[in-house]
């Protein structure tokens, strides 16, 4: 009996021990990627893929750059972390702004290609901010939107105060942005705020790692999920299960154009059904055929430059 007491004990504990192992090595993989965050930290790379990717960008940020209207502003957050984000005013004066959110292990630079929508084709102010750990921004690790949220709030008031402290303003995000835009909108706005756009962004945090923990390493949730998660609030100071753009997108009030691949795996298609759903109105749904992951811009410029024209055009004047 003794032995197997023992046994039991021992066996619990190398268990416990692999349960920890495993997940700081999850929590290391999705919040601090190393080769990833290198790359969103590679500034003169960003300029590089953007301008091989969209060629349109490279005249317009030569202009921008010449005028010396491409510019650097940098915040502390509440919680003393330096932030960074770049901002362009429109190039005829307009109290139409854009705060516009990168993906997960992107930065500003990687959104020109919205920035270049919003300022060039529809003639409003642009700030674009390095998310957390990401770009020029410091920060602990990558908050997935969560943390972020408060940030970009913050970033808003910031575009409010630089643009005539009177704006019009909408918030565009992709992919962990869309998440995050959705995150922010369900906070309490302010009256500038008059819209949202949201492209590809996850229901929650605990969803899409979940999605990645069986796509990539063909494993289920449990226990994994959880011991990764209960690290993030030990550490980081929040969980998977609460990083929920689907609770915030139910809170909100303000218009949002939900926007999404009908060929995404990696934030996959059906999570946008759910979140739409959950959103009062006024809302829009834009299912994107045959488009891939973060790239229904790339692939149909002129339709989505469209759409977001309309759409925010019906609530920023």
């Amino acid at each position: 009996m003794k032995k197997a007491i023992k046994y039991s004990i021992l066996g619990l504990a190398a268990l416990c021990t692999v349960l920890l192992c495993g997940g700081y090595y999850m929590l290391g993989y999705s919040l601090k990627p190393d080769d990833l965050v290198s790359r969103s930290r590679n500034i003169a790379a960003s300029y590089d893929f953007m301008y091989e990717r969209y060629p349109e960008l490279h005249p317009w940020v030569d202009s921008l750059m010449t005028a010396g209207a491409l510019k650097d502003f940098y915040i502390e957050n509440d919680r003393g972390e330096t932030l960074h984000a770049l901002y362009v005013a429109a190039a005829h004066p307009t109290l139409k702004t854009a705060v516009i959110v990168h993906g997960y292990t992107d930065n500003a630079i990687r959104m020109f290609m919205i920035g270049y929508l919003y300022n060039r084709d529809l003639g409003y102010n642009i700030l674009l901010p390095d998310l957390q750990h990401q770009g020029e921004s410091e920060g602990p690790a990558i908050q997935m939107g969560w943390k972020d949220r408060l940030d970009v709030l913050q970033w808003m008031n910031i575009a409010n105060e630089i643009f005539g402290d009177s704006t019009q303003m909408v918030v565009h995000g992709i992919s962990m942005g869309g998440a995050t835009t959705m995150m922010v909108s369900g906070e309490e706005q302010k009256p500038f705020v008059k819209c949202f756009v949201e492209d590809c962004g996850y229901t929650s945090v605990w969803d899409e790692f979940s999605h990645e923990l069986k796509t990539s390493f063909h494993l289920p949730p449990f226990p994994l999920m959880y011991t990764t998660s209960w690290l993030c609030e030990k550490k980081y100071g929040w969980n998977f299960k609460e990083a929920s753009s689907l609770k915030q997108v139910a809170k909100s009030q303000l218009p949002m154009l939900f926007i999404h691949g009908d060929k995404d795996t990696y934030v996959p298609t059906w999570m946008v059904y759910p979140l739409y759903e959950a959103k009062p109105e006024p809302k829009e749904l834009w299912i994107v055929p045959g488009a891939a992951h973060a790239v229904s811009y790339q692939e149909n410029k002129q339709e989505y430059t469209d759409r977001v024209r309309a759409f925010v055009g019906r609530y920023i004047h």
